[in-house]
């Protein structure tokens, strides 16, 4: 939620209103020597070695901070049942954010600006840690939204992705299983026996970004005389029709040794990759890697084996965005797994506090 709109603009004089009134109480109640005379409020002023929260106004600020608490808390309860209808969630959200920042006031003038026993100590040390933790969310939920849409083409549902990884890898493995062939074996005059030519349909890999949001360019099909199969222009030499009328590229028995590259590289490093839980740990992970490294093996291939090197390149590259958009929801989503429970922790330790302060002293 962005804090610059207009919307926010009463909730922050709110929150401003009844610091600056606040504070008037306080000093004027504890501190009369330091307000004007027609500013000091009637009552004693505690013996300095009484604490200021157990007194009337303290208990009040006490009281405000946690009845804010409680109302911070059933913020989770109002998204979870919508039906309730209590208030839009945007509304409820502004006013989470603001009351929260307003409890930072009420209670340094609770506690008098001093953090007191052991208790009391703990109590302001996890208060710290909850409010550092809810402006570092807030923070995220300002940027990241923006940052996801420059460095990411297209956001796709969060839970789709782990069923684009697995076609990914689907694709992958029937790529694999395409060059896993036998080796050429010998005959008897030990020459070696021609191989069977391998016949690699375009329908052979199926076109995973047609289900993936994320389009990398090498992801792209591109229109070519002769045929067209996805990233690179195909030889017309090298298409036959086939019994089914289907084009198909035959490969001759001489590029055995691309297959054998491409075969080696897709179980070496490309399914290590797509298979990988973080992708980033490895050299495909790498975009600069990556590019390096198919550049190289696009060399080291013939020419109509490019395709794939292509085509492979491009699962990668719609692998890494893949693994951008979960990290960056994680940042924006995993800073809850800190905040939420130190938050109920917080109210019910405050909660405790209370009741200690009134019952047993």
């Amino acid at each position: 939620m962005r804090i610059n709109r207009a919307a926010h603009i009463p909730w922050a004089m709110f929150v401003l209103v009844a610091t600056v009134l606040a504070s008037v109480f306080y000093f004027a109640k504890f501190h009369p020597q330091r307000m004007p005379p027609g500013l000091r409020l009637f009552g004693e002023v505690p013996p300095p070695h009484a604490t200021i929260g157990g007194t009337p106004l303290g208990l009040i600020f006490g009281t405000i901070s946690l009845g804010i608490f409680v109302f911070a808390a059933l913020l989770g309860m109002r998204r979870r049942l919508p039906f309730l209808r209590i208030g839009h969630v945007q509304t409820w959200m502004r006013a989470h954010i603001w009351l929260t920042l307003l409890t930072v006031p009420l209670i340094l003038l609770h506690s008098g600006f001093h953090l007191g026993g052991l208790m009391t100590t703990s109590l302001m040390v996890l208060y710290g840690v909850v409010m550092l933790s809810g402006i570092y969310g807030l923070v995220l939920q300002h940027k990241l939204p923006t940052l996801m849409k420059d460095r990411l083409p297209a956001e796709i549902v969060y839970e789709q992705i782990p069923q684009i990884r697995a076609q990914l890898c689907a694709a992958a493995e029937r790529l694999r299983k395409t060059y896993s062939r036998e080796p050429r074996g010998e005959t008897n005059d030990r020459s070696l026996a021609p191989a069977a030519p391998t016949a690699l349909s375009t329908a052979v890999i199926p076109d995973v970004s047609k289900h993936a949001v994320l389009k990398t360019p090498s992801a792209a099909e591109k229109p070519m005389g002769g045929g067209t199969v996805r990233g690179t222009q195909v030889s017309p030499a090298a298409i036959v029709d086939s019994d089914g009328g289907e084009e198909t590229i035959v490969e001759p028995a001489a590029n055995d040794m691309s297959e054998v590259v491409l075969a080696k590289f897709i179980e070496g490093q490309l399914m290590p990759f797509l298979q990988a839980r973080r992708g980033d740990r490895l050299r495909l992970g790498n975009a600069n890697e990556a590019e390096e490294t198919f550049r190289h093996l696009a060399l080291r291939v013939s020419a109509s084996y490019r395709v794939r090197v292509e085509e492979m390149q491009g699962w990668c590259d719609e692998r890494r965005l893949l693994d951008l958009q979960t990290r960056m929801q994680h940042w924006l989503h995993g800073w809850l797994f800190i905040h939420v429970p130190l938050s109920f922790l917080l109210l019910l330790l405050t909660a405790w506090h209370a009741f200690v302060t009134l019952f047993r002293y």
